[in-house]
C-alpha cells in the first residue's frame, strides 16, 4: 500500500543531489491574497500564486536527503546579501535548477559572508560622501579656476633662456 502524501517528486528532488558550492535556481510558489468586495458588500479573498526565481550560490545542507533535509542559498540582491533557507521537499517549491557545480573544500561555506563583506568595503573605499537628499537638486559643480602655475615652470623657462 504506496500512498502518495505530498504532491512533490521527492525522488527527483533526492536525485539531485544538490551540494555546497553549487549555483542554484530556485522557482518559489508565492501566494498572495487580494481582500475585494462582492456585489453583495461581503468581502472576498482571492489567491493569486506567482512564480519568483531566487538564484544564488548554495552554503550548506543539512541532513543530506532525508525527511527534513534543507539548503542554504546566499544571493547578493541590489547590493545586499541576502541568505535563505529552503527546505528540500517544500511544497512552496516549485522546481530547483542547478546552474552551476563549483568543487569546493568545505561542507558548509560560511566564510563566504566575510569575504563578500570585504569585497563591499574595498569597492566603497573610493566612493565620495555625497550629503544630498531626494527631495533637494543636485550640486552644481563649481566653476573650474585657472590652473595655478607650479613653481618649476618659471626655472624652466628661465633654461631654455640662458641655453
Amino acid at each position: 500500500m504506496n500512498r502518495v502524501i505530498t504532491p512533490v517528486n521527492a525522488e527527483g528532488r533526492a536525485k539531485l543531489g544538490v551540494r555546497p558550492g553549487d549555483t542554484v535556481r530556485v522557482i518559489q510558489n508565492i501566494v498572495e491574497l487580494k481582500k475585494g468586495r462582492g456585489a453583495d458588500k461581503k468581502e472576498k479573498t482571492t489567491k493569486n500564486v506567482r512564480k519568483q526565481a531566487f538564484e544564488g550560490l548554495v552554503l550548506a545542507v543539512r541532513h543530506g536527503t532525508e525527511a527534513g533535509a534543507s539548503f542554504t542559498v546566499r544571493a547578493t540582491l541590489s547590493g545586499v546579501g541576502v541568505e535563505k533557507a529552503f527546505p528540500l521537499y517544500s511544497p512552496a517549491i516549485d522546481s530547483i535548477e542547478i546552474v552551476k557545480r563549483s568543487k569546493v573544500r568545505r561542507a558548509k561555506l560560511g566564510f563566504i559572508r566575510e569575504k563578500a563583506a570585504k569585497e563591499a568595503r574595498r569597492q566603497l573605499r573610493g566612493a565620495r560622501m555625497m550629503h544630498v537628499k531626494s527631495d533637494e537638486s543636485l550640486p552644481e559643480p563649481e566653476a573650474a579656476e585657472a590652473p595655478v602655475e607650479s613653481a618649476e615652470a618659471p626655472a624652466a623657462e628661465a633654461v631654455e633662456a640662458a641655453a
